[in-house]
């Protein structure tokens, strides 16, 4: 997974190496935003490939073939991640990418809300997975502004007004429970060698909420998405990565799951820059998309 993950991001910023010299700005880190959703992919891809036997009874048991299925989503996973990395077809990968990730949380996640819908986890597993499929339909409108502009100005709302919901969703819970690691809000309590880990969650909670309602309202919407993205950039270098350097040596599953926490937060940027790529700058921001 690790190596899968390094691979494509090497390939994905030696792609884009002239782009990312010649940007300014927040370009500079809105321009490898493809990568970052790429990488992540890679990540994921390697898991299903690896870890299809397990991966497996995640299918809903209506649904026959779940090996099949496993194995499927892999090669999905790894063929858009290759896209998106190299900028080949890009408009149709990330058009089927933003599809299964939306039948992801039409079949597995919208389920699991209805029957916990007490549980917070399961809200912003769902909101998280959402907002992968924005970003992805995001990356497609902008790749077909100038063949179908009403339906790439349809794709890119979308992706402003999930992301939006999303950051706002997570930045109550860190609001509400600061002791958890900040980013995507999930089960892991920030660790103990952070210093006042409570304060990052509330400035963590902060840029979110900041950041979401200037996405929601469209107001600087472009440096909002870009915050978000900055954000979990941030995150997936300072906290998350040292969690899974430190989980070296632990059991298979400890640094599974670490290495998970790395790709969902650095793809949850990815999802944030690549709207960011999509959104008006702000001088030319119209009033409505």
């Amino acid at each position: 997974m690790c190596f899968a993950g390094l691979f494509y991001l090497v390939a994905g910023v030696f792609s884009l190496r002239n782009d990312i010299s010649a940007a300014r700005g927040w370009d500079k880190l809105i321009t490898p935003g493809c990568v970052f959703f790429a990488v992540p992919l890679a990540v994921f891809s390697a898991e299903h490939f690896g870890g299809a036997r397990f991966i497996q009874t995640m299918v809903p048991s209506w649904i026959p073939w779940h090996l099949f299925w496993a194995y499927f989503v892999g090669f999905a996973l790894l063929a858009a991640a290759t896209s998106l990395a190299v900028r080949k077809f890009v408009r149709f990968s990330s058009t089927l990418l933003g599809l299964m990730f939306f039948l992801f949380v039409c079949t597995l996640h919208i389920p699991n809300v209805v029957a916990n819908p007490k549980d917070r986890f399961a809200w912003a597993v769902a909101l998280r997975d959402l907002s992968f499929a924005a970003g992805a339909w995001a990356l497609a409108g902008l790749h077909s502004r100038a063949s179908s502009p009403r339906q790439s100005k349809r794709m890119i709302l979308f992706g402003r007004i999930v992301v939006a919901i999303a950051a706002i969703f997570f930045a109550v819970e860190h609001f509400l429970h600061p002791e958890f690691a900040p980013g995507v809000p999930l089960e892991r309590i920030t660790p103990s060698w952070v210093a006042s880990p409570s304060v990052w969650g509330y400035l963590a909670g902060a840029i979110l909420l900041a950041a979401g309602i200037g996405l929601a309202l469209n107001r600087k919407s472009r440096t909002a998405a870009a915050s978000i993205g900055a954000l979990m950039t941030v995150l997936t270098l300072s906290l998350y990565l040292p969690i899974l350097v430190l989980a070296h040596g632990g059991s298979t599953p400890e640094i599974t799951e670490a290495i998970n926490y790395v790709a969902d937060t650095l793809l949850y940027a990815g999802a944030a820059l690549v709207l960011a790529s999509a959104l008006p700058r702000d001088p030319d921001r119209v009033k409505k998309m």
